[in-house]
């Protein structure tokens, strides 16, 4: 299929960009994330259990950047693919950890069963879930609901994650940021995680180490 293309425009980006800005703006702040930071310093601090985020497809890939965030900031962490999780790799999950969930719709086929099955065998593990829509099931079983003010997509088509995937971010720097704040994390353990690379440098510098 051919069209006839016309070079974005300078208004153009700054739409998009003022958009995605908005969006950020808009989400809803509320003592929900100090809910949420009290479930994950709960059980990952103080039981020594670990933060489990799962999510599908882009949602799945703001995740395992979460994940990956969390443990250079002093907060175990793993990305759990729910479809894998179905093949065993459920069996990462213990009894002390809490579950961080994903989902725009809040109806991920694959995150609802990933819940469900996580429930069998642990019945009472906390779970926070980052959503688009409250009234949906996945909102309404989450021991903390995260919303990310269901922004409209900046995609032409209204279809494709972008903007909400923007705010998904935003979240989790929050939840991260908070929690490394309530833990006392510092320059020394920071260094002590991330030892490769400028800001390993840059860290080590800074602590002496």
């Amino acid at each position: 299929m051919s069209t006839t293309y016309t070079p974005m425009s300078l208004d153009d980006i700054k739409t998009i960009i003022e958009l995605e800005a908005q969006a950020i703006r808009n989400i809803p702040i509320n003592e929900k994330y100090n809910k949420a930071v009290d479930i994950i310093v709960e059980q990952i601090h103080n039981k020594n259990g670990k933060l489990v985020i799962s999510g599908m497809g882009k949602a799945g890939q703001i995740g395992q950047n979460m994940a990956t965030t969390f443990c250079s900031t002093g907060t175990p962490a793993i990305f759990l693919h729910p479809s894998e999780a179905q093949h065993g790799d459920l069996g990462v999950l213990q009894a002390n950890d809490a579950l961080l969930l994903i989902t725009n719709s809040g109806k991920t086929r694959e995150i609802i069963e990933l819940l469900d099955l996580a429930r069998i065998i642990y019945s009472s593990i906390p779970v926070i879930v980052i959503t688009g829509n409250t009234e949906s099931f996945l909102a309404n079983e989450a021991n903390v609901t995260l919303f990310t003010g269901h922004p409209e997509e900046v995609c032409p088509l209204k279809l494709t994650p972008t903007t909400s995937i923007t705010v998904m971010t935003v979240i989790g720097d929050l939840l991260v940021i908070e929690t490394m704040k309530r833990i006392g994390f510092n320059e020394v353990e920071y260094a002590k995680r991330h030892h490769g690379g400028y800001l390993g440098d840059m860290s080590r510098l800074r602590s002496s180490l």
